[in-house]
Parts: structure tokens; C-alpha cells; sequence
């Protein structure tokens, strides 16, 4: 089974007007069209992988001014979901790596 990650452009953000998250907000779980989304059957949990997430921790961290106000700059909300990101995608990367020179 293949995984695909799917990260949307933050820059890209499709923004509801008033009037659609009213329409979203008054539907019952039952008027929720759920026909685009097929029905898991014993197929797919025989298949299945549990994986435990990787939780977050609380930090406190000094970083530079100049880091955290670039981090801002895009939007005082998820700047430190975005840092994260970056710091996840070092130690993925470092791993790579390391596993590289383990097994050249």
C-alpha cells in the first residue's frame, strides 16, 4: 500500500466566504454527502498498520529575532507548526544521511 503526504500551499489557503461556512455550520451529519468516500471493508483492516503519532512537546527555545519574525511574517497563527515542519524535515534528512553512511 502506497502513502501519499499531501502538504496544501499555505500561500494557496482557499478561504470560505460567511455564507458558506453558514451552509457548512447548519448541515446534520446526516445531510453530509460521505458517496465520494468509499466504505472500509474487512479488506482494507486486514491491511492495516496501526502507528502510534508522534506527539508534540512542550519547549522553551531561544531562537534568533530574525528566525522567529520570519516565521511570523506568514501569519502570527501556525508559526510554530511551521517551524516544526522545518526542524522535521532536518532530522528526516539527517537520517537519510546517517542511514546512508551505514549502509553505502
Amino acid at each position: 500500500m502506497t502513502t501519499v503526504n499531501y502538504k496544501p500551499d499555505p500561500k494557496k489557503i482557499v478561504q470560505l466566504t460567511e455564507e458558506q461556512e453558514a451552509k457548512l455550520e447548519a448541515l446534520t451529519d446526516e445531510e453530509i454527502d460521505y458517496s465520494d468516500i468509499p466504505e472500509l471493508d474487512d479488506d482494507f483492516w486486514e491491511n492495516v498498520t496501526p502507528v502510534t503519532p508522534d506527539l508534540t512537546q512542550p519547549v522553551t527555545l531561544r531562537v534568533k529575532q530574525s528566525v522567529l519574525q520570519y516565521f511570523q511574517a506568514s501569519g502570527k497563527k501556525g508559526y510554530q507548526s511551521r517551524m516544526n515542519a522545518v526542524l522535521e524535515s532536518y532530522v528526516r534528512t539527517q537520517k537519510k544521511l546517517e542511514q546512508n553512511q551505514q549502509n553505502p
